[in-house]
C-alpha cells in the first residue's frame, strides 16, 4: 500500500505601494486558523528582509486532501478580499508534493 505523500504550498504576495503592514496585518489571521486545520503540519507567514512589500505564506500538509480541504474553507477567503481592496500588488501562489523516493519521479514522469 502507497502510503500519501506530504505536500505543501507556496505564495509570494506583493503588497501594493503603501500597503505592506496592512497586507501583513490580513494575512496574519491565517496563522492561527490554519495551525489548527486538520492534517496542517507546519505553516509560516514571512516578510522579505530585503524586498519591504514581499510576503511568503507556506504552509505543509500530511497530504493533497488536508491541504485541498483548507483551500476551501472560509479562512482563505482573505486572499479574495486582497485582492478586492486593492491590498496586493502581485500573488503568485503555488502547490508543492514531495519527491523522497525514487518511485515518486516515476510516478511523476508517468
Amino acid at each position: 500500500m502507497t502510503m500519501p505523500l506530504p505536500v505543501s504550498h507556496m505564495a509570494l504576495v506583493r503588497a501594493r505601494a503603501g500597503r505592506s503592514m496592512d497586507l501583513g496585518a490580513r494575512l496574519s489571521s491565517l496563522i492561527e486558523p490554519t495551525l489548527g486545520a486538520p492534517g496542517c503540519l507546519h505553516f509560516a507567514l514571512q516578510h522579505s528582509l530585503c524586498d519591504p512589500d514581499l510576503w511568503q505564506v507556506c504552509g505543509f500538509w500530511r497530504d493533497a486532501q488536508a491541504m485541498t480541504a483548507h483551500f476551501n474553507s472560509p479562512a482563505l477567503n482573505v486572499f479574495a478580499q486582497l485582492v478586492q481592496d486593492g491590498v496586493v500588488e502581485r500573488l503568485d501562489f503555488h502547490t508543492f508534493s514531495e519527491v523522497s523516493r525514487p518511485q515518486d519521479m516515476q510516478r511523476l514522469a508517468g
